[in-house]
């Protein structure tokens, strides 16, 4: 099993650029099954959590080609609506399949999924929006088996909870629906702004882009377009914060301010300067120590809960004392113990957690939990005296590209080893 080996204590600078949007890719490669003549998505991220649903599509029937940053798709030769376990088990974003599926063939068989173990996240929103335009839905020895007496039906939908995967899901069965859905309490992020465009290009009529309520009139047919992925707002916040963190100055490019209003605050609250251009961002530490900053997590356009590990990690080195509360995920403090192992004052109390900042960290054997916990515990590396080990890195896999080379070419002295 792969880990990094990283010696902290090194000033970042530099640039890097910014790969599409994992969070944004996975819906688009799962609305190409609702295209009935060939597509070409580009800037998509090389990624584990990419080629898993490349796989799982694949076996669908669709001939897919992924090479470089592009995937071609031509649905037009699927001939099975199974998804099974041992794919979807890997990965939450699986699920996506399920509305394509539906609206196109009337009928789908999709494993429960898995992915992180960062709390709750139930897909009973997904199946009851489906009800809600006539689907029949039966769960069985952990399948979704989902069916409709011809063309879905559309109704109106109201979300008990925000839900990205949801929203995404509902939409990309709408949108061959008969009649007019309308969808409320609808996720806001970008990444559903992106499938929205896509579907759109792809010949979908939605109104209601960027707020809370969507109004999807159904079309007969979607034809296939060319896309490209928007840039990865995380990934862009996590480099930014390796600026932050080592007290140095990053340029992230390809990328769009627009996205991370939010976080770009609260590393200007910290004492950075932050400039922005069309399509760069720079943080500029200029070596000094960050103030410690409190935030609390929430849907779009609030701070954003994957970036809240990254920052938790910068508050630990910080300036005084800060709070972060999760109100998105239960169990999303997983990293603190392996940042407490580091050196970090940090005490949780349910959903919210005092941060306390120290001077150093120190290197110490670490374990990543989830995808964002990964890029945390590198951020605290970096910053660490000492040579740091992080076990179970392919979770990191599932979200960052090329990340030791990009990381590198900031300066960072990092390393993939085998155990």
């Amino acid at each position: 099993m792969d880990k990094f080996l990283i010696t902290g204590g090194v000033t970042l600078q530099g640039e890097v650029r910014i790969s599409g949007a994992k969070n944004a890719a996975l819906p688009l490669l799962a609305a190409m099954i609702l295209a009935e003549t060939p597509m070409t998505l580009r800037n998509v991220p090389n990624l584990m959590d990419v080629n898993t649903l490349v796989k799982l599509i694949a076996g669908l029937g669709v001939k897919i080609n992924y090479q470089g940053d592009t995937v071609t798709a031509d649905a037009s030769s699927i001939d099975n609506q199974f998804a099974p376990y041992e794919l979807v088990k890997t990965m939450r974003a699986s699920i996506l399949v399920l509305g394509p599926l539906l609206a196109r063939y009337g009928h789908a068989q999709v494993s429960l999924p898995g992915g992180c173990a960062i709390g709750s996240r139930p897909v009973d929103q997904h199946l009851k929006a489906l009800e809600a335009l006539g689907a029949q839905i039966e769960v069985e020895a952990g399948y979704v088996h989902a069916k409709v007496d011809g063309r879905l039906k559309g109704g109106e939908v109201i979300f008990d909870m925000v839900t990205v995967g949801g929203t995404e899901n509902i939409l990309m069965a709408a949108v061959l629906a008969d009649g007019v859905t309308t969808i409320r309490n609808a996720a806001r992020e970008p990444e559903i702004t992106d499938l929205v465009h896509m579907l759109i290009k792809m010949g979908a009529k939605i109104d209601g882009i960027d707020t809370d309520t969507l109004v999807v009139t159904g079309v007969e047919h979607l034809n296939g377009c060319e896309y490209a992925v928007v840039a990865d707002r995380i990934e862009t916040g996590s480099y930014l914060a390796a600026a932050a963190m080592t007290g140095g100055c990053v340029k992230t490019t390809h990328t769009d301010p627009n996205l991370l209003e939010a976080v770009l605050e609260k590393f200007e609250e910290m004492g950075a300067e932050v400039t922005r251009g069309d399509d760069w961002i720079e943080l500029d530490m200029q070596g000094k120590r960050p103030k410690a900053v409190s935030f609390r997590t929430l849907p779009h356009p609030d701070f954003p809960t994957d970036m809240q590990a990254q920052l938790m990690a910068v508050n630990a080195i910080g300036r005084g004392f800060a709070t972060v509360s999760e109100t998105i995920f239960e169990n999303r403090f997983m990293h603190v113990p392996e940042l407490s192992r580091m050196g970090a004052n940090i005490q949780v109390e349910g959903n919210d957690a005092v941060v306390t900042g120290v001077e150093k960290l120190s290197a110490a054997p670490v374990m990543a939990t989830d995808l964002r916990a990964s890029f945390s515990l590198v951020l605290a590396a970096l910053a660490a005296e000492g040579e740091t080990l992080i076990d179970r890195i392919y979770h990191i896999d599932r979200g960052y590209e090329q990340i030791e080379e990009k990381l590198q070419g900031l300066g960072a002295k990092i390393k993939r080893v085998s155990s």
